[in-house]
């Protein structure tokens, strides 16, 4: 008996995955003068699409500009992002699977 669960978890083990992509890296979302901001604090942004059995949608999403928009509000007092990083990931589990972007960056104020 132990011997059989046994090898249904090795099998089933061999249905799931996860991948980690980099992204991009950028120095700015807009046009920043040197030493014209304040830095505020590190964000991190996501937006994730989930599907069951990796065929059905049950949310719309993973774009770029949510994920960013997501990172932006962090913080209250947020103009800009500097020091922009962003990465996808996916999992697919049995059942369920997940694509997510992730942004991170350095929240800062426009001084001017």
């Amino acid at each position: 008996m132990f011997r059989k669960i046994s090898l249904s978890l090795i099998v089933l083990s061999f249905l799931t995955a996860c991948a980690h992509i980099p992204g991009g890296v950028s120095a700015s979302n807009i046009p920043l003068a040197p030493n014209s901001y304040t830095i505020l604090e590190e964000v991190e942004g996501n937006d994730c699409y989930y599907s069951l059995l990796g065929l059905i949608p049950l949310t719309d999403g993973n774009e770029s500009k949510d994920a960013l928009e997501d990172a932006l509000i962090q913080v209250p007092e947020t103009d800009a992002l500097i020091q922009i990083t962003a990465d996808s990931y996916f999992q697919y589990w049995i059942l369920w699977s997940n694509t997510c972007t992730q942004v991170r960056g350095t929240a800062v104020r426009n001084n001017i």
